[in-house]
């Protein structure tokens, strides 16, 4: 049979002279299909397709596409080798030839071997339908080809157990279930047997799983460890221990600003500790007021802090003045457009456009114009306020006046007490000098003069604030001096206008020939604004233009105000002028407008909230004096 085998490949067969009649089809199919032959010409239902056992034979055009035969005796064929079918092609099992026996592939219709669920960390697997003439060299022979052997355990009831080196070969041998093993070329049953491949429960294969899970579970808690400590903030640093030593060091340290958050935070720690005794009161008594001299940089920060956003607020203000100057420019260009000129020229949906556009634009303008305003009426407010406050201000000087005294004496008594203690440390130091005599020191002695040295600085820091106190109460008493012949000058001005605001009244009544009780009924109150150095110095008031553009200006505004006889306000007289130059602000024009007092003065017309500031034009009059 083995010839015949052989010579298979080298003989030409007429399939169409093939017709036999079998008594048994299934039976010869089966038989043929073991030995990987495709059943051709029987009379009965074939049970494996052509193109199944020859992939890509093509039964219309009859014949055969280059690539190599299911049937490992047609070899000698030498055809080309096909690339790997599609994953929804079902893979044909080939037959598989050793040195010693031979693996013949189950029929492909068959439904696949049933396998156990398979066991974690499965290397072992179960073989059974071994032929009874089979040894472990030929299991051996059969089974290395899926990998590395580690072991394998034959029985004497046609099964054996073969552990592999990795999980990985199990797979491999898994897929030779179902294949039938022939021994040689012998047809005896005790040379043959069909093979049935299972996953084996083995104990060395559950615990070097377990032993890797374990080694898993090791590594993963130790990278969560290593995640907490690095996500987990950093502890506090260590506060150490009291000293007369750690106490000199922590009061030079309460003396730095830079260093001042983490000394005060060991101080609290300290005295919460109960490190405060008879002995060591007086280093936190001095500790505690050098933590509240701090008080008064801390202010001094706040003040700076003040001063900026004051600052920040200038700036918003002026960015937003620009930002409405541009929106007006804006709206202008629009408006410009929309006449006729201009309009007629534009399509349809142009004209739609720019009229969206223009309705948006006047919209943001009015909104930034409503929130300029809203800033300008606070500042309005505040100006209000400090006018009110202006009355206040001499009271609030006397206060300041009698606190600092007060504050004053408080240090001095504390000088005082903090030298009597120092005279009484300088005694007790003397007394144990001389009971303990110069050569032998104690530690008592040591801690005494230590607490000596640290009065006498405390004591000199005292002694200084003391200076810059009196220095300060010096400098308030000359400004309240000052402001004193403020007041009283500002009172004998007022008396000076008040009179002259009765002569005048008078006049008016006597040559328009009313009454005196029409006099009383003026509720307009003109009061100009005459500072003392113009009173003092009229020469150095009036000066020149420095400018063509301040010329331009200053005619502008007088034929502006001589429009206007009972005046304006600066808010009117800077909106028109914005009209002509819109880089202009209101405080230069009345800054240029205080610089000429003979061309222009301000009055305040109304009474009480309808008190308004107006500018008028007063060059005739002044042409009329000088």
């Amino acid at each position: 049979m083995a010839t015949a085998a052989d010579g298979v490949g080298s003989i030409a067969i007429d399939t169409s002279q093939l017709n036999m009649s079998v008594t048994e089809p299934a039976a010869w199919a089966t038989a043929m299909n073991n030995l990987g032959m495709v059943p051709v010409g029987l009379a009965g239902q074939q049970l494996v397709t052509d193109s199944i056992c020859l992939r890509g034979f093509d039964p219309n055009i009859n014949m055969v596409t280059g690539i190599t035969p299911v049937n490992p005796m047609l070899s000698s064929m030498g055809l080309v080798a096909q690339p790997p079918p599609p994953a929804e092609v079902p893979v044909i099992k080939e037959i598989i030839h050793c040195k010693s026996c031979t693996l013949f592939p189950p029929n492909p219709n068959l439904p696949p071997p049933s396998t156990r669920e398979r066991p974690p960390g499965c290397k072992t697997v179960f073989v059974g339908g071994l032929p009874e003439n089979a040894t472990e060299e030929i299991i051996q022979e059969v089974f290395e080809q899926c990998g590395d052997i580690t072991a394998i355990r034959k029985s004497k009831k046609n099964f054996c157990h073969i552990r592999f080196a990795e999980e990985f070969m199990v797979d491999k041998a898994i897929y030779l279930s179902g294949y039938r093993m022939r021994l040689g070329s012998s047809t005896d049953k005790k040379d043959s047997g069909r093979l049935h491949v299972d996953f084996a429960q083995a104990r060395d294969d559950f615990y070097e799983w377990e032993c890797k899970q374990r080694m898993l579970a090791r590594e993963e808690r130790h990278r969560r460890k290593m995640e907490e400590d690095r996500m987990r903030p950093p502890s506090p640093p260590a506060i150490m221990h009291y000293s007369e030593h750690e106490a000199t060091l922590l009061a030079e340290k309460l003396k730095d600003d830079s260093k001042f958050s983490e000394a005060i935070s060991v101080l609290v720690t300290w005295i919460e500790r109960g490190e405060v005794n008879r002995r060591t009161a007086n280093q936190f008594y001095s500790m505690v007021q050098s933590a509240n001299s701090h008080i008064r940089r801390l202010m001094n920060e706040k003040a700076t802090h003040e001063q900026e956003m004051e600052q920040a607020k200038e700036n918003f203000k002026n960015a937003l003045t620009g930002i409405l100057t541009q929106f007006e420019q804006i709206v202008a260009v629009f408006n410009a457009s929309t006449r006729q000129k201009a309009w007629d020229h534009f399509s349809k949906a142009q004209r739609k456009n720019i009229d969206i556009w223009r309705k948006h634009s006047e919209e943001l303008r009015n909104a930034h114009s409503e929130q300029l305003m809203g800033i300008r009426r606070e500042e309005e407010m505040e100006m209000s306020d400090e006018d009110s406050t202006d009355n206040l201000s001499s009271k609030k000087l006397r206060v300041d006046e009698s606190a600092l005294a007060a504050q004053a004496y408080a240090l001095k008594e504390e000088n005082d007490s903090l030298r009597w203690q120092l005279d009484a440390y300088r005694n007790e130091v003397e007394l144990l000098k001389q009971e303990k005599g110069q050569l032998f020191r104690t530690e008592e002695s040591l801690t005494k003069d230590q607490q000596l040295q640290f009065l006498q600085q405390t004591l000199q820091g005292m002694q200084q604030q003391l200076l810059k106190i009196q220095e300060e109460l010096n400098n308030k008493k000359s400004e309240l001096e000052q402001a004193k012949e403020e007041h009283t000058h500002t009172q004998t001005i007022l008396k000076i206008l008040q009179d002259q605001l009765k002569k005048n009244t008078k006049e008016l009544a006597e040559t328009n020939g009313r009454d005196e009780s029409q006099a009383n009924e003026i509720n307009v109150l003109t009061v100009p604004v005459v500072s003392q150095d113009r009173e003092k110095n009229p020469e150095k008031r009036s000066q020149p233009l420095k400018s063509e553009k301040e010329a331009l200006l200053i005619g502008i505004i007088s034929t502006f105000l001589h429009v206007h006889p009972f005046g304006a306000n600066i808010e009117y007289l800077w909106s028109y002028m914005q009209q002509l130059d819109s880089r202009i602000s209101a405080n230069e024009i009345e800054m240029l407008l205080m610089r000429l007092p003979r061309m222009f003065k301000q009055e305040f017309s109304g009474v009480g909230a309808t008190l308004e500031k107006r500018w008028k034009f007063c060059a005739f009059e002044g042409i009329k004096t000088t």
